[in-house]
Formats: structure tokens, sequence, C-alpha cells
């Protein structure tokens, strides 16, 4: 049984064979007997996370448990741009990293986890549909692990190029196409601009 539970760019819900590099939650949005989503609900919480697929031994029933929903991404790229951010528990160097710079992007001083959330949540959210944003600079200028919207595509910026998402990886294109708004949250890309490296599947250097 294939569960719909890896996440796209655009912050949508999928079932897909492919594999995911990070696991993350939004609270619990699933029926554990059924290991099925909510018909409508996709987040209880405004912390939406993205953590390691392993911790400390730790071993659950995927979608079987009546706690949090596990989620997977491609990458630390895909969760950023659907809204998520590092998690303080069980990616602790990098959520302490992913703070400095979007403190350091924002001007915020030493912002909390809760007020992150609540800058994100209104950033990544319009109504129940993904939130798209205007293009602060040229795409071929964005800091890398920047996503950005062509129609129903997801496209990456790194090293100034473009590559298309999919779940099981990302495709040089030849040029940036016109026509194109921001997926991942400004707030997320100010961290990026300031020095924050998230993980980028390898297809994307290929």
């Amino acid at each position: 049984m294939t569960l719909q539970n890896r996440v796209t760019p655009f912050g949508v819900i999928i079932a897909t064979v492919s594999r995911g590099a990070f696991m993350g939650n939004r609270g619990i949005i699933h029926n554990a007997d059924t290991r099925t989503l909510h018909p409508t609900r996709r987040w209880t919480l405004k912390a939406w996370l993205i953590c390691v697929c392993s911790f400390k031994g730790r071993r659950r029933t995927v979608m079987g448990e009546r706690s949090y929903t596990e989620l997977f991404f491609l990458d630390e790229a895909t969760a950023l741009a659907a809204g998520h951010r590092p998690c303080f528990e069980c990616r602790r160097a990098d959520a302490e990293a992913f703070r400095a710079a979007f403190a350091d992007g924002t001007g915020l001083v030493a912002p909390k986890a809760p007020e992150m959330d609540n800058i994100l949540h209104a950033e990544r959210l319009e109504g129940r549909a993904k939130r798209l944003h205007t293009l602060p600079a040229a795409p071929e200028r964005l800091p890398d692990g920047t996503m950005l919207a062509h129609g129903a595509d997801a496209l990456l910026a790194m090293d100034g190029r473009p590559w298309r998402w999919s779940p099981g990886g990302y495709r040089r294109i030849d040029r940036w196409p016109d026509g194109l708004a921001m997926l991942t949250p400004p707030s997320t890309v100010a961290a990026l601009s300031a020095g924050y490296r998230p993980h980028v599947d390898a297809s994307a250097r290929a």
C-alpha cells in the first residue's frame, strides 16, 4: 500500500513510491485505523517541522499511530518551499543555524520557534491554498535552495540555474521561463540569502 504522505514544494501531500530523505509533520492529520489522510485537514499545528528519518533508534508504524502524521520530502529544499522549518529536537544544530540566518535575514532579534512559526504560517498559506510570492530578484540571483512555481511545475534555483522538481529528483532545464512566482516563503528565502544551506538532492548536481 502506497501511503499518501509525500509533500511537494506546493505543500500538497501525494502518494508516490519514491522515498524521501527527510521526514516531518504538521500535527495529526490521518486516521490510524485506515492509514489514510483526513479528507480535508492538512495541518493542526503552526509548527511544520523537518526531521531526520532516524533518531535515537526510535521506531514507528508510519501513519499507524495516534500521534503526529509522518510526512516525507525529497530533500530539505522541498520541505522549506512547502513552508516547513528544521526541528529543534532531532536537528538541533541545523535548527539553530536556520534560526540565526532567519534572524539575520529578517532583522529579528533571537526569534523563538513560535515566532518563526507564526511568520511562516502567514507566508505559506492563502486560505487553504499555497501562497505564492513575488520574486525579490531575478531568478538567477536567488539563493540556492529557493523554489519557484511555473504553472504546475516547481523549479529549484541552484547555482543560478533552473531544475525541474519531481518526486524522484530534479532535471535540468535550459533556461528560466517567464511568469514565475516564488514558492519558498520570503522569510525562508531571507534565511537562505543570509547563509543557511539546505540539503538538496544530488540529482540537482548531476
